[in-house]
């Protein structure tokens, strides 16, 4: 008998279009033989479930169920397609770990962790395998000084929300009359505010995965910049603007030192189904420092897990149906 999979997208940031984009790769991917797959759109405005006929079908919270002509239509797993929240930080999960719903991504806590990426600089500072930029959190409603903040880092600078995902809110700041216009614009986007030293150097992200017990790096990728000085939401979402270069050109030492150093990570913090990290490889001494984890990294056909995947010779198919199947197989021990 086929099982009824939801697959969450949309959320409340302003990844919502992207979710969708991730979504529908990842349901043009799962088996129509196995599953009976139901798209569900999450948004401040409600949550639904889109007929074919357009007709949108209201979800049950109480149980994450759908009425359908008459029938009640409960889930077995749910694959999370959602970028920023509620379905990469923490909160998604830990609604569906009360229902005792299984899911494709990392659990409540490791998903509330890495969302925070001054929090979870901290951690992974702490296994000592990776350089951590120089950084000073702000927060909305107390009082901070740039002279200050000067006093602590030195320019250039990254000023970044800290829970936010596709580098929405994004500056770099090479002058200190900058550095204020950059901290108001990240502010627009969250209530924290995270401002890192630059490491000049190659940025390299790499897949990292789990299948039944099995841990598999996928061949990274670098992100060349093009005319803009940034890997931001535009940067990454424009064709043409950032050349992504898969597999990366890196001698074996380095390979291998990012292939390892992302699965130790990826096991230290916890991680659950696929997740990309970020890292930059530092001009002169190739020490590499983490710049964050994507436990819900973008996933639409030009998105870089799937040109990792490819790169691989890992079918597209073949992959999400595992994510799935191992989501599944979870909840049967």
């Amino acid at each position: 008998m086929k099982k009824n999979i939801a697959l969450l997208a949309g959320g409340y940031s302003g990844e919502y279009v992207i979710s969708l984009k991730t979504a529908h790769t990842i349901e043009e991917n799962l088996s129509k033989e196995k599953y009976n797959i139901y798209k569900i759109i999450i948004s401040k405005e409600g949550w639904w479930h889109e007929q074919e006929n357009g007709q949108k079908v209201g979800v049950d919270k109480n149980d994450f169920s759908l009425n359908i002509e008459g029938q009640k239509i409960n889930f077995e797993a749910a694959f999370i397609a959602m970028h920023g929240t509620p379905g990469e930080d923490g909160r998604l999960q830990g609604y569906l770990d009360m229902l005792e719903i299984p899911y494709t991504t990392c659990n409540t806590i490791v998903s509330a962790l890495t969302f925070n990426k001054s929090n979870c600089n901290k951690v992974v500072k702490d296994a000592h395998v990776v350089g951590i930029s120089n950084s000073v959190l702000l927060f909305k409603n107390q009082a901070y000084s740039i002279g200050n903040i000067l006093e602590q880092l030195k320019m250039p600078l990254f000023v970044k929300p800290n829970e936010s995902g596709s580098s929405l809110g994004v500056s770099k700041v090479s002058s200190v009359e900058k550095l204020l216009p950059a901290i108001e614009k990240a502010f627009t986007e969250d209530d924290q505010v995270l401002i890192e030293e630059f490491i000049e150097g190659r940025e390299l992200t790499i897949g990292v995965y789990n299948i039944a017990g099995q841990l598999h790096a996928l061949p990274p990728t670098e992100i060349v910049l093009g005319k803009t000085a940034i890997f931001d939401f535009e940067a990454k979402y424009t064709p043409g603007v950032t050349n992504e270069i898969t597999p990366a050109k890196l001698s074996d030492e380095i390979n291998n030192q990012l292939a390892n150093k992302a699965q130790y990570l990826y096991r230290y913090l916890n991680c659950r189904g696929v997740v990309r990290m970020d890292f930059i490889l530092q001009k002169d001494t190739n020490k590499l420092y983490f710049l964050e984890v994507n436990t819900m990294p973008g996933q639409s056909e030009s998105s870089i897990v799937p040109q990792q995947l490819r790169c691989a010779g890992i079918e597209l198919h073949t992959f999400y149906n595992a994510i799935l199947e191992d989501a599944l197989n979870r909840a049967q021990k």
